[in-house]
């Protein structure tokens, strides 16, 4: 399992607009293409999620998550805001690079733990933050995850 093969270049958005955590979370949300009523109902879920405590773990990273009926498989997203935004990050510094990881209850492939370990990861890792900067396109981004072969 590599964590590039979860990305497509249509969930990918390098130029998030938002200028909150909630208009963020919702940009994001809309990158998985889900009807209306599925898009309130996961952005609750998520709400609900950052409000136990954020999803920003630092070096200007978040990483929404949790699991929803809204989905069939698991889901990801990518969202850069050039700019960043308060996440209420644990470092308490902007955040720039969002991974949105959605799935469903009871998923069989039982996928969603591992890959939200290998962002962690792939965040840790100690150029990441400077390359994510540097992207220009969404298929930079997939190569990205594939040269660091997570």
């Amino acid at each position: 399992m590599h964590l590039r093969d979860f990305f497509s270049p249509d969930a990918i958005k390098l130029q998030l607009q938002g200028t909150s955590k909630d208009e963020i979370l919702k940009e994001l949300i809309s990158l998985l293409s889900l009807d209306e009523k599925s898009e309130g109902m996961l952005y609750k879920m998520l709400k609900r999620r950052e409000n136990l405590g954020s999803t920003g773990i630092g070096r200007g990273i978040a990483i929404p998550h949790c699991r929803s009926l809204v989905v069939s498989r698991l889901r990801v997203a990518f969202g850069r805001k050039p700019d960043g935004i308060d996440f209420k990050a644990i470092d308490d510094k902007p955040v720039y690079n969002f991974f949105l990881i959605v799935a469903p209850p009871l998923e069989v492939s039982n996928q969603y733990l591992p890959v939200l370990g290998k962002v962690a990861q792939f965040a840790k890792e100690p150029d990441v933050p400077d390359r994510l900067e540097m992207l220009t396109a969404p298929n930079a981004f997939i190569e990205l995850l594939g040269e660091k072969d997570i």
